[in-house]
């Protein structure tokens, strides 16, 4: 009978419990009033205000903080070094490529394009201007075998790895 009792108390414990998250009261949710929070919602705030100040209008027609910066991918194989950079609405004429002292650099610029007679802009998101991105090469390679292709506004750049750069196969002697 131990046991019945206390199976009997086991169940009498989970009623209970339940009986508690039964008579649990809703409240409405209130933000912390701590002084942190305080701190940094003026923080927000201020730095707000500083974006809507003459700073904005400059920040916005400065070529500092709308500089066109082209995405660009570096891949290794066991023979090369490949550079893929994105470079829409380019002629391959508009592009420069150089290498010196293990860095790749890719440069140019997108000219704007002529604004439709007789229409104003309402929206306007492309980047226009000029653009060099450079690429520090991980491994030594042949400047002297570098090709490059441009095709469908992407340009890829192969640079062949030197002979000291490639991976050797070492066999193993048995003794």
């Amino acid at each position: 009978m131990h046991e019945a009792d206390s199976k009997e108390t086991e169940q009498q414990i989970e009623q209970r419990e339940l009986g508690k998250e039964l008579n649990m009261r809703l409240m409405r949710f209130q933000r912390p009033t701590w002084p942190a929070v305080n701190e940094i919602t003026n923080l927000r705030d201020e730095i707000n205000r500083l974006f809507e100040a003459p700073f904005a209008e400059w920040a916005r027609g400065s070529d500092v903080l709308n500089a066109w910066s082209p995405a660009i991918d570096l891949y290794e194989d066991k023979d090369n070094l490949i550079v893929r950079a994105e470079l829409p609405g380019l002629r391959k004429e508009e592009i420069d490529i150089s290498l010196h002292d293990g860095t790749l650099a890719v440069s140019g610029e997108r000219k704007h394009e002529k604004k439709y007679e007789g229409s104003e802009t309402a929206r306007e998101e492309r980047f226009y201007g000029k653009f060099q991105r450079s690429v520090e090469l991980p491994k030594a390679v042949n400047p002297n075998a570098v090709k490059a292709n441009y095709k469908d506004g992407v340009l890829t750049v192969t640079l062949p790895k030197t002979e000291e750069a490639k991976p050797r196969q070492i066999a193993v002697n048995a003794s």
